[in-house]
This record gives structure tokens, sequence and C-alpha cells, in this order.
């Protein structure tokens, strides 16, 4: 059994994430066939997937929601965290052999990732993270970059007897969420006051990256395509809310970030 990545492990980490959906079966239908989650329960119209018994995605229902706008505060992209560089490499293996489209695949130097978009358009990242003995660090500052992806080197850390994706492993989690928001300084003071969260790189004035325990990071935060957004509509598919695992009972609760995203924090026992 795989141990469950260093980004679980931390005194604060993402537990799930809820989407809001036009059509909640066909999107739960996707991230099925997409990584094999598997549906954990139901409430009303509501679907939670997750791996292994480990719930991850809420989809809520809400036919008559207004599209997603990409140019709002939402969602960036939901980071599937895999156990393993083979994990990766399988679903790659996978993904080549069921014509699964993807939209980039990068080498960040700490890990090494491939994009998609669901079919109401939020961002997909799955990825797996290279050991933290090997990430470079400048003090406080995490060295991370986007490079092209070595997608025959990740695929040939399979084992040749061990070739098959039988969907999301055991301790599949979301290592991360990457947001849109209005403007990264804020968020990074929110993320900072209301989490302890430490800021470990930014890209220039358009994004930042914050983690809790050094990781490299749980929270991004960009205007690539947002800048100067304001309070999310209510109305709209796409990002629900975020949940937050922390062993410290300080952090439980609910807050909401400056542009209407609700983040719930749930205390759970300390590794």
């Amino acid at each position: 059994m795989s141990e469950l990545p260093f980004a679980g492990t931390t005194p604060i980490s993402i537990s799930r994430v809820g989407l809001k959906a036009r059509d909640a079966e066909s999107l739960a239908a996707y991230y099925k066939a997409l990584l094999g989650l598997i549906e954990i329960s139901r409430s009303g119209a509501d679907i939670t997937l997750g791996a292994h018994g480990r719930p991850l995605l809420v989809i809520e229902s809400a036919p008559s929601a207004k599209p997603d706008d990409p140019r709002s505060a939402g969602l960036f992209h939901n980071a599937f965290l895999l156990p393993s560089r083979a994990d990766l490499g399988r679903w790659i293996k996978f993904a080549i052999e069921n014509r699964i489209a993807v939209q980039g695949a990068s080498d960040h130097l700490v890990s090494e990732a491939l994009y998609l978009t669901d079919p109401e358009g939020n961002g997909i990242e799955i990825y797996a993270d290279r050991q933290p003995a090997d990430w470079k660090w400048n003090g406080n500052q995490i060295a991370m970059a986007t490079e092209r992806l070595d997608v025959d080197a990740v695929v040939g850390s399979v084992p040749p007897n061990d070739m098959e994706w039988k969907g999301a492993p055991e301790n599949t989690i979301i290592g991360h969420v990457h947001l849109r928001v209005g403007d990264p300084a804020e968020a990074e003071r929110f993320w900072n006051d209301a989490f302890e969260f430490d800021t470990v790189a930014k890209y220039g004035p358009a994004a930042v990256f914050l983690s809790s325990g050094g990781y490299h990071h749980h929270i991004g935060a960009n205007v690539w395509q947002s800048r100067g957004a304001g309070r999310r509509d209510d109305d709209i598919s796409g990002l629900s809310w975020l949940e937050m695992r922390a062993t410290d009972g300080r952090f439980a609760g609910e807050k909401t970030d400056p542009w209407g995203t609700v983040v719930r924090t749930v205390e759970a026992a300390p590794f």
C-alpha cells in the first residue's frame, strides 16, 4: 500500500472540494471515467465522489446555474495528487489508450503534471510530487518552474508487470487548489491571516503560492484571466466551497475569502 502523500500530512491540508454543476449526473460520470473515482454517497441530487472511501469531490446539483465565467473569481483547477510517479505513468498510459485529450503537460521541478478541463469548464490537474528532499529552497521560497514534461520517462517509471490503471489508487488526495482571484496580494493576506499559511512563491504580481508545513503549495491564486474580479456570483456553476483538514482545532469552522468562496475547516487527528 502506498503512503499518504506529504501534502496530506501537513498541519492543514485540502480535504474536499465542492463543485456546483448544471448537470451533476454527467459531471460525476466524467470524473468516474477520467480518474476512476467512486461514488461514495448521495444527498438528494448531490453526489460525493472519492477514492477508496476517501471523499474528494462533492458535485452539487444546480441545473439553473449560469455557466462559469473564466474571467470571474473561482476555480482555476483542482489538483488530484497521485501517491507515486508510477501511478501517474499508469494514468498517462490509460489516457493515451483511451484518447483522453489533455491541454498541457508540465514539469514543475517539485512535481510532474497534466492538465485538462471538465465538461463544465472546471480546470483539472493530475500530478505526482517529486520527493520533498529533492525540492530546492532559497530561504523560505521554493523553486518551481513550468518546463516540458518528459512523458516517456514518467511512463517508463511503471514496473512492466504492473502497467494497468485500475482507477485512482488508495491515498489519492486533492493536493492543492488553484484559485482565480481579483488580487493575489489580497488572497495572500487572507490565507496568511486566516490559516497562517506561508507564502512560498510568487510569479511577479500575477500569482502567489501558499502552504502549510513546508509543502510546495496547498493554495495557488492568480489573476491570469481574472484581474480585478469582484465577489463571485452565487448563481454560477463551478467552485462552491473548499474544505480544509486541520490538526489544530483553532482553525475549525467556516471562513469566506474576499471573493465569497466559503472555506470550511474540519478538525482531524494529527499523524
